[in-house]
């Protein structure tokens, strides 16, 4: 379970995560990363969206996983590979960061190890194209 701290709330933070951040695929999950700290800068209107306490997460379990079965099982699944990232992974995300994960049909058959590993990599990934290297 995660933390409420380490949760997105609003549809507006995730709207501004998928908008703003940098994405990166794979078989299972598509990764969304955004830094909020980007948005200090004055141009964000939304207090909520750059309110730190993260890393944040939110998921996006659509039909296209399964059943409803299918998609709570992958959602749990997904939940614990999120706050194993967050608490064991400081070099991947900072507390300001917001992440959303979306799962594509492949979640649903994939194990824990598969999700965890593709989130990584998609996190990863996404923050080596956010900075640049």
């Amino acid at each position: 379970m995660l933390p409420a701290q380490n949760k997105l709330n609003s549809s507006v933070q995730f709207r501004t995560t998928m908008r703003k951040g940098r994405r990166s695929g794979s078989k299972t999950v598509v990764v969304h990363l955004w830094d909020s700290a980007e948005s200090l800068d004055g141009t964000e209107s939304s207090g909520d969206v750059a309110s730190f306490g993260g890393p944040r997460f939110g998921l996006i379990v659509s039909k296209a996983v399964g059943n409803a079965v299918v998609r709570h099982r992958t959602s749990r699944r997904l939940r614990h590979v999120c706050a194993t990232v967050a608490a064991d992974s400081p070099e991947l995300l900072s507390p300001t960061h917001h992440v959303v994960i979306r799962a594509l049909a492949g979640a649903g058959e994939a194990t824990s190890a598969d999700l965890e590993r593709d989130i990584r990599h998609g996190l990863t990934k996404a923050g080596r194209a956010r900075t640049g290297k």
